[in-house]
């Protein structure tokens, strides 16, 4: 579909395929494998000299539709979708990286992306400098010539502290390298890296793009030669690919996906004012505040302050749990992107694996409560977090 169409037509239009039996709604292709109608037939397709699906772990149309309207969304060239977003970002550096390269990554990306980085890739020869998400200088400085990959979260998760993607990209390309973004934060619905000069996005589409908490999935899109080549075919390979249903149930959520995230962030901006004036917060972290410190890039690079907030209770974690512990309308767990409002200690847990001094240093401190905000009325959230507050 072209992409002359505005972005809510391409949430709702894009990457559609239709069978013969010319259905209205996206099949779901819940199948292993499909028919050829001659062993000549299926040689040329598994040679790939001809288009078609062969089987599902890395063609489907279900997937393909997912794929395509992502891609759209996110100004890509081309999209591969995995089972989680943990698997996109594996396949990202193993489908690109090998022994001796170097990676260069935000200090407070999402938790378990440290291990994977510190361990896993390690193991493998991979070595990972990590630098503060702001500290141009700093990303400079880490370059070496065998850095290939650039790799941030922005808005980071739970600090939301924001990156500058233009001048990263700059230093990632100056370097032959690639910035990857991780836009889960956003969504391509308030934030589009490409246009920055990121070359690739990665994705949790657990979060937003589902949208109610259903299914794992994630997804990367980018530039073509690393997205239908490498990355790909390590999808194709290792086989951490997404099922049929979990695309659909992503594709269908992408129809809604800006009209709940305009609705999510307006709420979300609502309670980071209120909680901004509650003498038990000591900080709100919110990039749709003026008072946070990168505000104005923020608001150039998103079009919205996003869903997600994050605040210091006074008190350290037994005031946080207690605020935590004192909920009853908002669910206590460590999903984010749904639209029910949800709150977790992201100390103890989403990022519990990363040494504590490592944690302070990315601002995930013992006080730290991080919120994502849902559909319901700001109002009830308010009472809620309230009973807390006041304890």
């Amino acid at each position: 579909m072209s992409n002359e169409y505005k972005p809510d037509t391409l949430g709702v239009r894009a990457g559609g395929l239709r069978s013969d039996f010319q259905e209205h709604s996206e099949a779901l292709a819940l199948t292993t494998s499909f028919v050829y109608k001659s062993a000549a037939e299926a040689a040329r397709k598994f040679a790939n000299e001809e288009p078609g699906n062969i089987y599902s772990r890395f063609t489907n149309p279900t997937v393909k539709m997912f794929q395509d309207r992502l891609a759209a969304l996110e100004g890509a060239e081309a999209c591969v979708a995995t089972a989680t977003g943990m698997a996109a970002v594996a396949t990202l550096a193993l489908g690109l990286l090998k022994s001796g390269d170097h990676i260069i990554a935000a200090r407070g990306v999402f938790g378990t992306v440290v291990p994977l980085f510190d361990q896993i890739l390690a193991r493998l020869g991979i070595a990972t400098t990590w630098v503060p998400l702001t500290d141009i200088d700093g990303w400079k400085r880490a370059v070496r010539r065998e850095t290939r990959l650039l790799f941030i979260e922005t808005p980071s998760n739970p600090a939301c502290e924001v990156a500058d993607i233009a001048a990263l990209a700059d230093i990632a390309h100056g370097a032959a390298a690639v910035l990857a973004v991780d836009n889960c934060m956003c969504s391509p619905a308030l934030q589009r890296p490409i246009e920055f000069g990121a070359d690739l996005v990665v994705h949790s589409a657990t979060k937003y793009l589902d949208g109610q908490g259903r299914v794992l999935a994630g997804a990367i899109a980018g530039r073509a030669d690393l997205v239908t080549g490498p990355l790909f075919n390590f999808v194709r390979t290792a086989g951490p690919a997404i099922s049929p249903f979990n695309a659909w149930i992503c594709l269908k959520g992408m129809e809604t996906l800006r009209l709940r995230m305009n609705a999510q962030s307006a709420n979300a901006l609502e309670l980071a004012r209120w909680l901004e004036a509650q003498p038990a917060v000591e900080r709100v972290n919110y990039p749709g505040l003026d008072s946070h410190p990168r505000h104005a890039l923020a608001m150039r690079q998103q079009s919205a302050g996003g869903a997600v907030l994050s605040f210091v209770v006074k008190g350290g974690r037994e005031a946080a749990w207690r605020v935590i512990d004192a909920t009853k309308l908002v669910s206590i767990t460590a999903n984010f992107g749904d639209v029910k409002t949800t709150i977790c200690h992201p100390a103890t847990t989403t990022h519990g694996r990363i040494p504590p001094a490592e944690r302070d240093a990315s601002g995930i401190v013992e006080g730290l409560v991080r919120l994502g905000v849902g559909l319901e009325d700001p109002s009830d959230v308010r009472a809620d977090l309230e009973r807390g507050l006041e304890g």
